[in-house]
């Protein structure tokens, strides 16, 4: 909560980190028939990763794209990433415990480009941002759509990924909220 607020008053940036696999698959939508309705599917033996880091703030995302892994050198490319992208205040970067996240190479460059890293509890997507964020895209680029192939599924990821930093901030605004509940003064 005090990077947080640091970065309310303008002298910090905080970004939520965390990774997304999108597996070139069904991502059905709900609808309700009389009738069974057979809808066409890829296999499902591709996927598109993407590390992502949203501005708990402006809610601009800052993404490294592969269609291999994401591991500790995605990460220290993400790191790399950002501090092109956010040069005159510190960087505070809140990730979750995945092993490449808290590896010595990347706790070492973070060290190194004087990021600050914030790692959250085991166990709780429900306060990293970015998680939101996910889920948002999915629902605009994947539900219920069918694509022919592999590149205009991933083009359809990597359209939404461009459009969050422009046509979607108004739908990010209300969604990405910093309002964490607080449990410091909870009665036993």
């Amino acid at each position: 909560m005090p990077r947080l607020a640091e970065a309310a008053e303008g002298r910090r940036v905080v970004l939520f980190v965390d990774a997304a696999h999108f597996v070139f698959g069904a991502f059905l939508g709900y609808l309700w028939s009389f009738t069974r309705i057979f809808v066409k599917t890829p296999s499902g033996r591709k996927r598109f990763n993407v590390l992502g880091a949203v501005d708990a703030m402006s809610h601009k995302v800052t993404t490294i794209c592969n269609e291999t892994y994401v591991n500790a050198m995605t990460v220290c490319d993400l790191l790399r990433k950002v501090t092109e992208v956010y040069t005159n205040l510190p960087v505070t970067l809140v990730m979750d415990n995945a092993r490449y996240q808290r590896c010595i190479l990347v706790m070492g460059l973070a060290k190194e480009l004087g990021i600050e890293l914030l790692f959250l509890p085991p166990y709780s997507p429900n306060l990293n941002l970015i998680e939101r964020y996910w889920k948002f895209l999915k629902k605009k680029c994947l539900k219920s759509k069918y694509y022919e192939n592999f590149d205009l599924f991933k083009a359809s990821i990597m359209t939404g990924l461009e459009r969050s930093n422009d046509d979607w901030q108004e739908n990010l605004k209300t969604l990405l909220t910093v309002n964490f509940q607080s449990f410091d003064n909870a009665k036993k």
